[in-house]
């Protein structure tokens, strides 16, 4: 396993972290404590969580993934073992959540303890804010449309709690997620204004069907010190190429959940044919191609693999030992060119 720092702490996160989102959902609790004992004894330490999980949200199932990751760790006495990371929701999606979920210091006092109370721990490694309180662009947004978020939390005072929690002991450091490059760099400027713990990262989605975080974030993520945690590097498992000609795999995400279509357009499926073709030409499984793409860029800290079964994840990990050759990078380029940003 390779790792990288995480930020400019003392962090080290394996280059392949642990998403966990499907587990509560498409795999159980004994399902999820295999993928963990499989996944820490192949180097991986770093285990990304959320309270909202799993996915899809659903009120009777919220909290379950966290659930199932304390009663490991309680199990196994190993918390020292693991980079621990996890999530506060924002507004907007899932209304039960302590009545409408909001990023001010009520709400993230109340969050973080539910979370550390599921996940059987005093203290999370990284606390990240899952989605901007404003209304920007993320989610499969890319053209950004203003609309007033008077309402809104202030990213200056979701931050000066997060530096609360820190200062409690009950964090250790921060992130954000499905952040764009202002929201970025106004947590940049808290920091710099003595409000806010600085950043270590942040969680968007990238992929090869998905590179938007190329255009603005990456010089960012590499001069700040705050890299990638890359989300969906499979794109909902499309990268695969198990749904290639129309194909529905019994199980599958995109079977089970009509929901997840951020990366079926005809213009995805084309893509996704193109660099199934490539991967073969070269030996390589499309979903060998499209991880080790990911492992390759230089502002990402770590890739966020998810798997519903044992030999997904066997297979996701073991491209932690994968180089693409210079020929298979530049034939990545030439697809790009044509399919640049088939799904956002």
């Amino acid at each position: 396993m390779q790792y990288r720092k995480l930020g400019r702490t003392d962090i080290e996160v394996s280059l392949i972290g642990l998403g966990t989102m499907t587990w509560g959902e498409q795999n159980t609790e004994a399902e999820a404590h295999e993928q963990l004992d499989y996944a820490l004894g192949q180097g991986v330490n770093f285990i990304d969580a959320a309270e909202m999980y799993p996915v899809p949200p659903r009120e009777d199932t919220q909290g379950l993934t966290e659930t199932y990751i304390g009663n490991w760790l309680a199990q196994r006495q190993n918390r020292e073992q693991v980079v621990l990371a996890s999530k506060v929701a924002g507004p907007g999606m899932i209304d039960y959540l302590r009545g409408g979920p909001q990023l001010n210091r009520e709400h993230i006092e109340q969050a973080l303890s539910d979370s550390l109370k599921r996940l059987q721990t005093d203290y999370l490694d990284l606390y990240q804010v899952h989605w901007p309180a404003r209304a920007t662009n993320f989610f499969g947004q890319l053209g950004y449309s203003h609309k007033p978020d008077d309402n809104a939390t202030p990213i200056e005072e979701t931050a000066a709690a997060l530096k609360a929690m820190v200062d409690s002991g009950r964090v250790r450091t921060i992130g954000i997620s499905n952040e764009t490059p202002w929201g970025f760099m106004e947590w940049i400027r808290a920091h710099d204004r003595g409000l806010s713990e600085r950043i270590v990262s942040i969680q968007n989605p990238y992929n090869l069907l998905n590179r938007s975080f190329e255009a603005g974030l990456a010089e960012m993520a590499i001069r700040e010190d705050a890299g990638l945690l890359a989300y969906s590097p499979l794109a909902f498992g499309m990268l695969s190429g198990k749904y290639l000609d129309g194909a529905k795999p019994a199980g599958a995400r995109l079977t089970l959940f009509e929901r997840f279509q951020r990366y079926s357009n005809e213009s995805g499926l084309a893509a996704t044919a193109e660099y199934a073709r490539l991967a073969a030409e070269h030996g390589l499984t499309p979903t060998q191609l499209a991880l080790a793409f990911v492992n390759q860029q230089p502002f990402v800290t770590s890739n966020l693999v998810g798997a519903t079964t044992m030999e997904q994840l066997r297979e996701n990990i073991a491209t932690v030992d994968i180089t693409l050759s210079d020929a298979v990078l530049e034939a990545i380029e030439a697809i790009h060119a044509r399919y640049t940003y088939p799904c956002p």
